[in-house]
């Protein structure tokens, strides 16, 4: 949501709802006739000479609103006013400029009518662009829809950012490059996940019986017999070696036959390593000798294969004729086969995807790729996939087919195709042709499990999509705590914290290795990892947000806590570690913000105050003045004194104080600090002065009670927070319609200790995040 560049967040006599105008309090904003007797006037002298007459610049005539009630017929332009405004883009640099308290009476103003006209009536849930998974949305989609977790997307480009967060439907384009790499990611995921080559073709070996028993590690039992076949009688056995090059199952067939006597035929049983397997009935005589077939699991090494007579028979002088007679078993060859390629014996990715084996008739195949097909495509598209997507899938299939490939490869050709496919790369959400609207299950589904897992959904939000419930409170709500206690949800600390703390920017610095020698790759790691577990620890515990800037705990590995002088932590395992001296505890003393928030051969009290400004208060300072000289810095600097003298002498300029009078004092709260977050006592020589007069004249002496300070600034904290998170939730920035949700969410959490639990539970029950703008509203 804007911010007003001129908002005073620490002086409670000036809130007024989100924004706080300095020149009108709430009920004179709110007060008819405002428009007339202090906004027109600001527009009259500095605005309707361009936008106004007959031909007003840009085509936005100001002049035709002459009330309030002209301008709430026409609220996008005054959004697009208030946006020129706040940013300086308006009136241009060429032009009288308005004061200070001109430009917040007007900001004020319009404020505070966007506001309270867009919170009447039916709530806008706003509509989230296309848009396309970025980086770690695609790499943790792969990992849960095919099952391998190789990273495909670490060499795609990098995505691009807005408000603070790299999953902005707005800005996340598709370059011809990424499509490239898009098609070869593609290729290589079908390749590591599903076998389609000549590991599915088992490999025979025949082994003639008649002339067997040259090898001396292998036994031969009974006669040769009519020079093709082997005889086995009084129970014996043929015992063979064989060494399989993979575990799988084996198919052992055997040609055999029987001389028959008795009630019973000859029976033949195949062992492994004198293990019983398999016995079968040799029905079959010399005539019409048969094949018989038995299964063995075998593991790569020398195995013995038996093939055992195992049922005798010799009564030649039995009364009954039918009975009487010597009964054998005759073995002409043995073949082994395998590894037969069933489900069970392939890897997992594979089973994954072609979880269903192919029939033996080729003419059933196309039957069975349906089946497979519309089960990925539909976890992969995320809502079940229509008829006409797999005819075109089953096209590709076909073709495969056609050319002479096996069943496996036009599944892979198919699979590929849906990897690329705009209904895999984006997140569609269809528009109602009328008014707002909630949002279908499957796509409740799929923004549910990008927010909290940046990842597809699983099983149990696939079912519950499918059927129609997750529009419920109750088990939406439920899904929201079984989501957060799932190690995917690691994904929310990584990607929300970790862009809303800014603390992947760490990767990337690297401080003055002649002046911190001791700030390695090891520190460095660290220094994240603390930030990342002490975020984990307040979303699964269920603590209040207002930790974050004050908690008698952290996580500590040995090389962090000797950083921070903490004794009695060994080993490079990370610990929850309590926190006895006040001047730590919570994110604004942790290494790795200090760290983004320094220079790379000094510390920067004014980025250590922006950043307070910008991630835990919510109320950003407008950007420098063009042409505003840098900092003294080095030995000629320090002649004139320390680097705080030298920045209360930095601005005196009227220009930089109205700002710096904001940001300096926060930041020379936590100067005690290095660059890389140790303590000291002094800075270039000179003692370090950590004391500060905030603009709501509170005072302060030191990290320990500013942050005390902070803490009691828990609504303003709560509605930060919460905004960024929608951002992030949604996909998009924040307009006048989501501050009366930010409104909601925001009291909700107060009534409940501004749980960060709640805080998420709340985003996802809001209008926005459950709804979307029709086509209808558009006017």
């Amino acid at each position: 949501m804007r911010q007003s560049r001129f908002t005073a967040w620490l002086s409670p006599a000036l809130l007024v709802a989100i924004v706080v105008p300095c020149a009108l309090g709430a009920d004179e904003v709110a007060k008819p006739g405002t428009f007339e007797a202090k906004v027109a006037p600001v527009l009259n002298k500095y605005c309707i000479s361009c936008h106004g007459g007959k031909k007003p610049k840009a085509g936005v005539n100001l002049a035709t609103f002459t009330d309030e009630a002209a301008v709430l017929k026409d609220l996008k332009t005054w959004e697009k006013v208030l946006e020129n405004v706040e940013l300086g883009l308006m009136p241009p640099e060429d032009k009288p400029q308005p004061t200070e308290v001109e430009v917040e009476t007007l900001t004020a103003w319009v404020e505070s009518t966007l506001t309270s006209a867009n919170c009447r009536g039916p709530a806008d849930p706003g509509r989230v662009t296309l848009r396309r998974l970025n980086r770690n949305e695609y790499n943790n989609t792969i990992r849960d829809l095919v099952g391998i977790d190789f990273h495909p997307a670490d060499d795609f480009p990098s995505d691009d950012v807005g408000y603070g967060f790299d999953n902005i439907g707005d800005v996340l384009s598709l370059p011809p490059l990424l499509m490239e790499r898009y098609l070869a990611a593609a290729e290589q995921i079908v390749q590591r996940a599903i076998i389609a080559d000549e590991r599915l073709d088992p490999l025979t070996r025949r082994r003639e019986l008649e002339r067997f028993g040259k090898n001396p590690r292998e036994q031969a039992a009974g006669q040769p017999y009519k020079g093709f076949a082997r005889g086995l009688a009084s129970n014996g056995e043929i015992v063979l070696e064989f060494q399989p090059s993979r575990e799988g199952n084996y198919q052992v067939r055997v040609r055999a036959f029987g001389q028959q006597a008795g009630p019973d035929p000859a029976r033949l049983t195949v062992r492994v390593d004198g293990k019983d397997i398999e016995t079968v009935d040799v029905t079959a005589t010399e005539d019409a000798p048969g094949t018989y077939d038995v299964l063995i699991p075998l593991t790569p090494g020398r195995r013995k294969i038996a093939l055992a007579f195992v049922n005798d028979y010799y009564k030649p002088d039995d009364s009954d004729p039918k009975l009487r007679g010597d009964r054998n078993l005759y073995l002409d060859w043995v073949e082994f086969r395998g590894p037969i390629a069933d489900l069970k014996s392939l890897p997992e990715p594979h089973r994954r995807i072609v979880f269903l084996q192919p029939s033996s008739k080729k003419s059933e195949w196309r039957g069975n790729a349906r089946i497979i097909l519309e089960r990925f495509a539909s976890r992969a598209y995320r809502r079940p996939a229509t008829p006409e997507e797999l005819d075109r899938l089953l096209t590709l299939f076909d073709m495969a087919l056609k050319d002479g490939e096996r069943f496996e490869r036009g599944i892979q050709l198919a699979v590929e195709a849906v990897l690329v496919s705009p209904h895999f790369l984006f997140r569609v959400e269809y528009d109602d042709d009328e008014a707002a609207h909630p949002l279908n299950d499957y796509e409740l589904a799929a923004r549910l499990s990008y927010f909290l897992w940046s990842s597809m959904p699983d099983e149990e939000l696939f079912t519950l999509a499918a059927e129609h419930k997750l529009q419920n409170n109750d088990v939406l709500d439920a899904q929201v705590r079984r989501m957060l206690n799932d190690p995917k949800a690691s994904a929310l600390v990584e990607n929300f914290a970790g862009q809303w703390l800014q603390i992947r920017n760490l990767k990337t610095l690297n401080p003055d290795p002649g002046q911190f020698p001791n700030f390695d790759e090891a520190l460095r790691s660290a220094m994240i990892r603390e930030t990342e577990l002490f975020f984990q620890a307040i979303l699964t515990e269920d603590r209040s947000l207002l930790d974050f800037l004050d908690a008698d705990f952290t996580f500590l590995n040995e090389r962090l806590a000797k950083h921070y002088g903490i004794k009695g932590v060994r080993g490079e395992e990370f610990r929850r570690v309590p926190l006895t001296d006040p001047r730590r505890g919570g994110i604004l003393t942790q290494a790795s913000i200090l760290t983004i928030t320094s220079n790379p051969t000094r510390t920067s009290p004014v980025k250590r105050g922006k950043w307070i400004l910008e991630q835990v208060l919510g109320a950003p300072p407008p950007p420098p003045p063009p042409d505003v000289p840098e900092l003294l810095e080095g030995k000629d600097a320090r002649l004139s004194g320390s680097l705080r003298q030298r920045m209360e002498q930095h601005r005196v300029d009227p220009g930089c104080a109205s700002c710096h009078v904001r940001m300096d004092p926060l930041g020379f709260g936590f100067e005690n600090f290095d660059p890389i977050g140790a303590w000291r006592e002094q800075d270039e020589g000179l003692p370090i002065d950590p004391s500060g007069v905030l603009p709501s004249g509170q005072t302060f002496q030191g990290p320990a009670e500013l942050k005390a300070i902070l803490k009691t600034k828990d609504a303003e904290f709560a509605r930060c927070l919460a905004e960024k998170m929608l951002t992030y939730a949604l996909g998009r920035g924040l307009e006048y319609p989501d501050k009366c949700a930010v409104d909601r969410i925001t009291a909700t959490l107060s009534s409940d200790q501004y749980r960060l639990t709640r805080l998420v539970r709340e985003i996802v029950k809001s209008d926005p995040f459950r709804k979307r703008k029709g086509k209808g509203d558009e006017s």
